[in-house]
This record gives structure tokens, C-alpha cells and sequence, in this order.
């Protein structure tokens, strides 16, 4: 195992502060002074289990508290200022193939006056399009225009997956009085519970965002910290409208459950008259057949047909007064 595999070190990036950077080798970050003058680093590491990371945590120089936060796997979307910089974690949507869109992977970043360094834990599809970026010429000029950049990435996926969710939701309010009930309640309830997990998880972020905004260091400029409270107002925006989506999917559920006990309650409607239409009739019928003497009519040849033609009139009386009563 060589060293880059052992501290897990995705990329490096150096920045000269005036719109160029360049990637850099991990022979290059063990010179005496890797940063250029004026320029910023940016170092992307994905945590891996079991492997030591020693520059990470021993070599880096970051707040040991910092350093844990940062190779934490599930962490809610947060800000920490510290003495020598501070601590930004996000979450975004993974739009890779055959990922789920409520599954979202935690991003960390520690900023400081001459660093930034990131950790994943999965592979996150934001991170390899804003490298794409860098290498086709487009690179930050500041530390905070590098945060504000990718924070709108990371918003930017979050707006297409929100948009999604509110057509389906759509689509099943259409369907709700021509599809049947068992198969539009699966859809609904994992547009319910995509809905809820997306915004339980990205509800915090527009408190990092908007923290980070804060901050008043140089790097960070005015107009980085107006990126970043739009991002944490679309974020903002997001939140309301996944709550919108799960109250509609709420209102669909109660309508096509509303719908099915409509239709329970016509069919019992049916059972009954028909029970309360043929009970008499049966008892009538279940009286003369009865094998005991005295039976009226047993020895009349036309008896069967009378008693035939009485049923019948019994059973349209008995339909008639029903339909008068609007029972049917």
C-alpha cells in the first residue's frame, strides 16, 4: 500500500488566487511550502475504514475535535467556527447510476486561511462535476467562492430531485379518480416517505449555510456570502415544498381511501336490500315446503304457480317501496 492509498487522498488542487490552479501530486503537499503565495490548497479525501489517515489527523493540523467531525459518516448538516478556521458540512443527492434519491452523502469541509479539505465517504456526483470545472480552466479565486460554488452545485441536484417529486405527486392526484386504489397506494407511500426522509435531512443546511455566511474572513467576500444565502433560501424553499408534497400525498391517500370506503359502503348498501327483499320471501317459501300436514294448497294443481305469482309481487312491492324510500 502506497501512501496516497493510505490516507485516501482523492485529488489535490493548488490555487493561485487570480482565476488558475493547477492539480498536484502527494509528493508536492510534503514540500516545506506547498501553498503559493496569494493561492489556496484544496485537498479531497474519501474516509476509509481501517485506514490510518495519519496526515489527516496528525500531520494536518486541524482541531482534533474538527478532525473527528470530519470523518464522521452520518453528520446533519452543521457550521463550527473554530480559532484557525472553520467546519462545514453538507449533504447532497447522488445522481449516479442506481442511486436513491432519499439516500444523501454527507460532504465536510474545513476552510482556513491557506486550506480547503474535504471528506466523503461515498463517492458524491457534485465533487467529480466541479473537478470537471477545474479542469477545464473554471477555478475559484477565494476560499469562499470555492465553498459558494460547489454549496450551489449541491443545491442545484437538490432542485431537480424536489421538482421531480412534486410531478409525481401531480400524476397521482390525476389518477386518483381513474386508477384503483391498490396501486396507487405503493406510489403514494414512497412519495410520503421520500418526502419526509428529504427534508428531515436537508432542513439543517440552510442554518450551515447561512452560519458559514457569517464568517469574516477576508477569503470570504461579499459577494461569496449572497451566493451562500441563496442557497440557504432555496434551500428554505425546498423544505417547503417537500412538506407540500407530503400533505398532498396525505390529501391522496385520505381521497382514495375516502373513495374505497364509498365503495364498501354502496356494496353493503346492495347486501342489505337484497337480504331485506328475499328474507319474507324466503320465509314464505321456506313455510310451504315445509313436509308436515295442512299445508294450504298441497292438493291444488295450481298451487305452486300461486304462490309463485305472490313472491313475485311481494318481491317488486318490496323493490318499489325501496327505491320510494331512496334506499336504492
Amino acid at each position: 500500500m502506497n501512501a496516497l492509498e493510505a490516507e485516501g487522498l482523492l485529488s489535490a488542487w493548488s490555487f493561485d488566487g487570480k482565476g488558475a490552479g493547477v492539480p498536484i501530486s502527494w509528493h508536492d503537499l510534503q514540500q516545506p511550502n506547498p501553498v503559493p503565495a496569494g493561492g489556496f490548497l484544496w485537498l479531497h479525501f474519501r474516509h476509509i475504514e481501517r485506514m490510518p489517515q495519519t496526515w489527516l489527523r496528525q500531520t494536518s493540523g486541524i482541531d482534533p475535535s474538527a478532525v473527528e467531525a470530519l470523518v464522521e459518516a452520518e453528520a446533519r448538516p452543521r457550521c463550527a467556527v473554530f480559532a484557525d478556521g472553520a467546519l462545514l458540512s453538507l449533504r447532497g443527492i447522488n445522481l449516479q447510476r442506481n442511486a436513491l434519491p432519499e439516500e444523501l452523502i454527507t460532504v465536510h469541509l474545513w476552510v482556513d486561511v491557506k486550506r480547503i479539505i474535504s471528506v466523503q465517504h461515498e463517492p458524491l456526483s457534485a465533487i467529480a462535476d466541479y473537478e470537471d470545472m477545474l479542469k477545464r480552466g473554471r477555478c475559484p479565486r477565494t476560499q469562499g467562492e470555492f465553498v459558494a460554488e460547489l454549496s450551489m452545485r449541491l443545491v442545484d441536484r437538490l432542485d431537480a430531485v424536489v421538482n421531480s417529486l412534486i410531478d409525481e405527486a401531480d400524476d397521482l392526484e390525476d389518477s386518483v379518480e381513474k386508477t384503483e386504489s391498490s396501486v396507487l397506494l405503493p406510489k403514494v407511500a414512497v412519495l410520503r416517505r421520500v418526502a419526509i426522509k428529504l427534508r428531515r435531512h436537508i432542513a439543517p443546511q440552510r442554518e450551515a449555510l447561512n452560519h458559514f455566511s457569517l464568517e469574516d474572513d477576508d477569503w470570504l467576500g461579499p459577494k461569496d456570502r449572497n451566493r451562500l444565502r441563496d442557497a440557504a433560501d432555496r434551500v428554505t424553499r425546498f423544505t417547503e415544498e417537500l412538506d407540500s408534497v407530503r400533505e398532498r400525498a396525505a390529501v391522496i391517500r385520505d381521497q382514495m381511501v375516502d373513495r374505497r370506503a364509498e365503495q364498501m359502503n354502496q356494496s353493503m348498501l346492495v347486501l342489505a336490500v337484497v337480504t331485506v327483499v328475499f328474507a319474507p320471501l324466503t320465509l314464505i317459501s321456506g313455510m310451504f315446503g315445509m313436509n308436515v300436514g295442512g299445508i294450504p294448497g298441497s292438493q291444488d294443481g295450481e298451487g305452486f304457480w300461486i304462490v309463485t305469482v305472490i313472491l313475485i309481487a311481494l318481491g317488486m312491492f318490496f323493490f318499489w317501496a325501496f327505491r320510494r324510500l331512496r334506499w336504492i
